[in-house]
């Protein structure tokens, strides 16, 4: 099915005729998404095949439907992907034993389930009776996942945020980390920051107690671009997403402009929302902590019609509570509601929306380095006083998003994606800037109002290939998309330092004396790119190789309201990456890779100098990854060689910003994370890290380490579940995160201490009490359980940042 929607593109393109008529063609088209295989999430269990049980499971895609059977019979089914893929089932209703349930559900699909011992089944074609075999493997347990859908356990094999492609993890020649649901359900997180505290290369929640926003560094460089669902979400913008909405958390490692763009050479973080599916369970849960926190959240899914042809799912989630600085509020109201439609087995559009309410967005001030990262003559600071005033404090923020994912598939080898959404959001921040002591019991504030209005539509169009040529596998990805950003901000401050706001930080007292703001931002920001890209994944046997290219063009306005200018940076950019991987039937497989990345920068130099060229970064990756088969684990170790170019440095003896710095770094990187035996979910990783400005502008820093770079980084984390009385039911996790010590400065004349934080899990299921609770459990979570007070970061003398407290949280929930 087609349609036509006419999306112009940008005027900067307009002297490349032949480009613009071609992206005009790409653009113009209106695919529908086709019905992607929601590979089953089937759990083994002991079942008896002659008793009969009543079921009432509707029609719906035939993988999905016998996930929800197997699921309800207490049976394990094994399957190929490719059996289920575009067949449908017309579901079961009524009393069936099990092994006529499968026959009435896979009636004129031409397979059958056959009975292998244990509680297994395996899927088969109809007449096949020898025992499955795939790719010269007997496949046994859970059935593959897919790169998007639910999963069980915290370990996803497969991925699409490194290649945009439904690809394996153990055959992408690359690092790439996925947090999955049920980690961050383990863990209680709070925030998608906090879902990356047990991933490898990243330093998160470097602002501490400040959840207004979800930065991150990686490989030694901060401010990660944030995806969600693959297309950009937010950009320079405070936009954030409430990780009670996604299904998974995918960090790429390293440069990742070939397929996405402007980026920095650290990595990418892509969110995965929760999209309807009938393997997916409906929940409800309601939770109270620290801090006089409440909150609640629901996910109920479901399908609209018999046919199983329209699916649903609706996300909401409300919370309130104290942050744990005085004074200062938590509030969000956020609900993501999403509807598929799938009219044949080819096609599939899913249409997402999202709003999010925050009338209180967090606390984000900035403390002194005496007294936070080292005691100062007043010894520490108490992590609770608030630098700011509470009648002069505001912080809110409201966002919406509309957008959909559209596939369809025109034959076995050609499929067609479009991916588009449009966001916008808006926020008012006020609050005390700390500025410096003048003296020891004394901190000099400064009034400040900040607001910003953002508006962003991106898309994104696919087209994808399958070929064979002789011996070799092709998946070819063809691709372009387009981002357009428009950015106002305005912020005052009082300008005149007059010491006119004091706080004693012995006897705060608080309620200020407003004096003059003046405004010193009042602008327009105007930002496009499109980019055409280009990806060949070759497969030869255990031979992969991945071979990419890209152009980017990209065009930013900055329009000044207060001095009336105007200043246009126009870049073209080519990035490229390619990859080569050997898979061993053993389950390990070596990698290298060479990447490459760009940035526009958005600052100015010296008056009337020409605008800043684009950061551009380089990286070699030698890699290793190993699955054990027939096992839920996965282990990968990662040497990199990074470097970042054209790095802006500001001048101190002339005052301005100069263009002349470059980063390097080089490290390690180790994660493993999975099943082990039947009871076990283990996640650990290591991180080195040895980052240096290897040249600049500025005064002394030329061979310093860049601030807020630990050199080390390590965490481990456990969980049981006990599945034999008397402690059937009961979950135990725990785990251990280290963050080594960092500079403070870009001097390096002092260092934030390293820490280590602890973190713990308790859960039961309460059907072992009552089987008629079944689905209900209790959970009890604690995080920096010893309760140790530390500096997270600091980037300057007055730039540092206290790391969270001890957070205690229990909620109660329902699944069905």
């Amino acid at each position: 099915m087609n349609s036509t929607a006419p999306l112009h593109p940008p005027a900067i393109f307009a002297r490349h005729e032949p480009l613009r008529q071609a992206v005009r063609r790409n653009l113009l088209i209106v695919g529908l998404l086709g019905a992607g295989v929601w590979q089953p999430s089937l759990h083994a269990a002991e079942a008896t095949q002659v008793e009969t049980a009543n079921y009432a499971i509707p029609a719906g895609d035939l993988g999905e439907v016998l996930s929800r059977f197997a699921e309800q019979a207490g049976v394990s089914l094994t399957l190929s992907p490719d059996q289920v893929r575009g067949k449908r089932s017309v579901g079961l209703r009524g009393n069936w034993t099990t092994r006529e349930g499968f026959r009435q559900l896979l009636e004129g699909s031409s397979l059958q389930a056959v009975p292998s011992g244990d509680g297994v089944f395996v899927l088969r074609p109809l007449g096949e009776s020898s025992a499955m075999q795939l790719g010269g493997n007997t496949v046994t347990g859970m059935a593959e996942q897919d790169a998007s859908g639910p999963l069980d356990g915290y370990l996803a094999k497969r991925s699409a945020a490194g290649t945009k492609t439904d690809t394996p993890l153990i055959r992408t020649p690359q690092a790439i980390s996925v947090v999955t649901r049920d980690q961050m359900d383990d863990q209680a997180v709070t925030n998608v920051a906090q879902a990356l505290r047990y991933t490898s290369g990243v330093f998160t929640e470097y602002r501490g107690s400040s959840h207004r926003v979800d930065e991150v560094f990686a490989r030694g460089f901060g401010y990660l671009p944030t995806y969600l669902d693959g297309l950009s979400f937010g950009g320079e913008s405070y936009s954030q997403i409430d990780p009670w909405m996604l299904e998974r958390v995918e960090l790429i490692h390293g440069p990742a402009s070939v397929l996405y763009g402007q980026a920095t050479p650290g990595g990418l973080l892509n969110m995965v929302s929760k999209r309807p599916s009938l393997a997916a369970k409906n929940a409800v849960q309601l939770g109270a902590g620290s801090d006089s926190l409440v909150n609640g959240a629901i996910d109920l899914n479901g399908q609209l019609d018999e046919q199983g042809d329209w699916l649903y799912r609706f996300n909401g989630v409300a919370s309130k509570g104290q942050n744990e600085v005085d004074h200062v509020e938590e509030e969000r109201q956020a609900f993501a509601p999403a509807l598929t439609w799938s009219p044949d087995e080819d096609t599939r559009l899913t249409l997402l929306g999202y709003y999010q309410n925050d009338p209180e967005a967090g606390y984000r001030n900035f403390w002194p380095t005496a007294g936070v990262a080292n005691s100062g003559p007043y010894g520490r600071l108490s992590r609770h006083l608030d630098v700011g005033d509470p009648d002069w404090y505001k912080s809110t923020r409201e966002q919406t998003s509309l957008g959909y994912l559209f596939e369809h598939r025109f034959n076995d080898a050609l499929t067609f994606r479009q991916n588009a959404r449009l966001l916008k959001e808006n926020g008012h921040y006020r609050q005390m800037v700390f500025q410096f002591m003048s003296n020891a019991y004394t901190l000099e504030r400064q009034p400040a109002d900040n607001t910003e209005d953002m508006r962003q539509f991106v898309i994104d169009n696919q087209l994808q290939f399958d070929l064979q040529t002789g011996a070799l596998a092709h998946t070819l990805l063809a691709g372009a998309d387009y981002k357009r950003t428009h950015l106002d901000t305005w912020g005052a401050r009082d300008l005149s330092y007059s010491g006119e706001y004091p706080l004693d930080i012995r006897n705060p007292v608080y309620g200020i004396t407003l004096g003059s703001l003046t405004v010193n931002t009042d602008q327009s920001q105007k930002a496009e790119q499109l980019g055409i890209y280009l990806q060949d994944q070759i497969e030869l046997g255990g031979w992969n190789l991945m071979i990419g290219g890209r152009q980017d063009r990209s065009e930013v306005v900055t329009d000044n309201h207060l001095s009336g200018s105007r200043v246009t940076v126009d870049d073209d950019k080519f990035t490229g990456r390619a990859g080569l991987l050997y898979a061993f039937d053993n389950g390990i497989s070596p990698y290298l890779s060479y990447s490459t990345s760009f940035e526009p920068v958005l600052s100015s130099g010296a008056p009337g100098s020409s605008p800043f060229k684009p950061t551009s970064g380089k990286q070699t990756e030698l890699g290793l990854k190993y699955q054990p088969p027939g096992s839920e684990a996965l282990f990968s170790a990662a040497l990199f060689d990074l470097a970042q170019r054209n790095v802006v440095t500001y001048d101190s003896v002339n005052g301005y910003n100069t263009q002349t710095g470059e980063i390097k770094t080089h490290g390690l990187e180790l994660e493993a994370r999975g099943r082990v035996l039947s009871n076990w979910e283990l996640i650990g990783s290591y991180t080195f890290l040895q980052p240096k400005v290897s040249k600049s502008e500025q005064t002394g820093i030329e061979g310093n380490q860049p601030a807020r770079q630990p050199n080390h980084l390590a965490s481990a984390w456990a969980t049981y579940r006990f599945d034999a009385a008397p402690l059937a039911g009961l979950s135990i996790g725990g785990g251990a995160r280290y963050v080594g010590s960092s500079y403070g400065n870009a001097a390096n004349t002092y260092k934030v201490p390293s820490i280590l934080l602890l973190d713990a899990m308790l859960g039961y299921e309460l059907k072992y009490l009552a089987p008629e609770l079944a689905g209900a459990s209790l959970q009890i979570n604690a995080s920096n359980l010893a309760d140790k007070q530390y500096a997270a970061s600091c980037a300057a003398v007055d730039t540092c940042f206290y790391g969270s407290s001890r957070t205690l949280t229990a909620s109660v929930n329902y699944a069905w």
